[in-house]
């Protein structure tokens, strides 16, 4: 089958959305699938205002003469972004099907960034661009159950993996740290990501700040005493995981976080607040520790099992996300999937 996936979200951008559509692209063509991804990178863009990394696409009028062009057999709007929005504006005026995906909190991001923009007014957003798709992928049943309460419809879930290949304990980096507890953040640098809620922590020990984003020097100069190590990859972020003892997840508006699913396919365990995100990832008190008070919840988690974390991780393939991805994709053309059907 020829799948097409449209998203504004993509290399250099480091990012849990980037890693997903990179591991589905990689296992839908070993199941011997053609994939395209339309991104920033095929497109002229200028960087977003306020956050550099991300590309915002401008000749949007390319977006359809390059869906003709690869004819594909399904598409997936991966993103709510310009790239997303040209290419339902060409499907819906074709009444052509397709699927989309809601992989972060973009209303919350909005009024976190703008706090005066209402909530509401971010899910009026979501509701317009996710109203014509035939199936909206969710990482999580709570996300499901919360976006539904925002008048969401035909919401369908697809979980999310964990690389076991690249992501999985070694005892022996971590016991080359002498310096005490490591505690870890890894994600974007982002006033979203709620990091001064970690670093404002008196913890034992050292932490360890693997990222980049918008205040990453602000951060730096606020926090002199704490490491901030930029961005890691493969080999190297899987080390980062490794030695650390704990994973401090400070993020309220995630979707997911599947920087913690990788963490604990390390035998990392992760300390967070109970919200969204780590409730549908964690075991309380198996994998992580959960509370309002996230250093109380830091402190916890050193005692957890890294074993029983690494095992709990393992059960979650790439390979089952992408094959709940595809069960979900509309064919392009209504009429000829009811001639399949």
């Amino acid at each position: 089958m020829r799948i097409l996936i449209v998203s504004d979200a993509w290399v250099p951008q480091v990012n849990g959305v980037v890693t997903s559509l990179q591991a589905l692209i990689a296992e839908l063509q070993v199941m011997g699938h053609q994939v395209k991804l339309l991104s920033p990178t095929d497109f002229r863009s200028i960087p977003c205002p306020t956050y550099p990394e991300i590309a915002l696409v401008w000749n949007l009028w390319r977006v359809g003469p390059a869906i003709e062009q690869f004819q594909p057999d399904c598409v997936h709007l991966a993103t709510e972004g310009p790239l997303g929005w040209a290419a339902r504006r060409w499907l819906n005026r074709r009444n052509l099907r397709y699927s989309s995906a809601i992989h972060t909190r973009y209303p919350e991001y909005v009024t976190a960034r703008c706090a005066w923009i209402p909530l509401r007014w971010g899910y009026a957003y979501l509701r317009r661009f996710h109203r014509r798709s035939q199936a909206v992928l969710v990482s999580t049943e709570h996300l499901r159950n919360e976006l539904c309460g925002w008048g969401l419809q035909r919401l369908r879930l697809w979980r999310k993996g964990v690389n076991t290949n690249l992501f999985h304990p070694e005892q022996e980096a971590r016991d080359a740290v002498q310096s005490g507890p490591v505690f870890l953040y890894v994600g974007r640098l982002a006033p979203e990501k709620n990091l001064e809620a970690f670093l404002d922590l008196d913890l034992p020990g050292i932490k360890w700040v693997v990222g980049d984003g918008p205040q990453r020097k602000a951060l730096e100069q606020q926090y002199p005493d704490i490491a901030f190590l930029g961005y890691q990859h493969g080999e190297a972020l899987a080390k980062a995981y490794q030695q650390a003892s704990v994973l401090v997840f400070p993020s309220r508006t995630d979707t997911y976080g599947l920087v913690m699913l990788e963490a604990l396919a390390c035998g990392t365990p992760v300390a967070a607040f109970a919200v969204r995100g780590p409730l549908d990832v964690l075991q309380q008190g198996v994998t992580g520790f959960m509370h309002e008070d996230l250093g109380h919840a830091c402190l916890q988690a050193l005692a957890l099992n890294s074993e029983r974390c690494a095992s709990e991780a393992a059960k979650q393939s790439w390979k089952v996300s992408a094959q709940e991805f595809l069960a979900e994709q509309p064919l392009l053309d209504a009429e000829l999937q009811q001639i399949l059907i």
